[in-house]
Formats: structure tokens, sequence, C-alpha cells
């Protein structure tokens, strides 16, 4: 059975960093194209950044130089870790396995001082 359960979202003063885990269970995270999705309060989900069965990354050009997502393969996590986090990055980020559109629950950011 497949699963993703996010975790790491917090409160952060604009500025500051955050480190978000997506664990997935039921798959190998190298075999599939996994991605991190965010939504704001009425706003679309959007996509802020991929990683390829290959490890090759993508990134929205909103969090491009600031935000970068990795995987521990051995572990089977999938993280994204943000910088330099501004208000407009507060949403819910979702992890996402494209093929089967497989999502977690998502994990709550908040960028306020």
């Amino acid at each position: 059975q497949v699963q993703l359960v996010e975790s790491g979202g917090d409160l952060v003063q604009p500025g500051g960093s955050l480190r978000l885990s997506c664990a997935a269970s039921g798959f190998t995270v190298s075999t599939y194209l996994i991605d991190w999705f965010r939504q704001a309060q009425g706003n679309w989900r959007e996509r802020v950044a991929g990683i390829s069965s290959g490890g090759t990354t993508i990134y929205a050009p909103s969090v491009k130089g600031r935000f970068v997502i990795s995987r521990d393969i051995a572990k089977n996590m999938v993280y994204l870790e943000m910088n330099d986090l501004k208000p407009e990055d507060t949403a819910v980020y979702f992890c996402h396995r494209t093929t089967g559109n497989y999502w977690g629950r998502g994990t709550q950011v908040t960028v306020s001082s």
C-alpha cells in the first residue's frame, strides 16, 4: 500500500529555514518522480519542486535558489530544505507521487513575524 507522510511544518519567522520530510512506504522513492506541492488558503495547489527517479531536480521559479529537494534512498525519504522563507511561502505542503497520483495529508508551514 502506497503511503506518503509529511512532517516538519512549523511557524517560522521571515528569513528562517525549515526542513520538511516525506516518509514513503509501499514503494521505493528512487523508482518514481516525487514532487512537493503547496497550497495557500484560497489558491490553487502548485508544484514547488520535484526529483526524478534519476535524481534530476526541478524547481518553481518562486523558490529556485531558496529550496532544495533531496532524497535518502536508504531511509526511503524525500526532503524539502527551505531557506530564506517569506510570508508568501505560507501554505500546506504536500508530498506527491506522480505515478498513480498519490498524495500525503500535508504539513502546515507558516512564515510570520
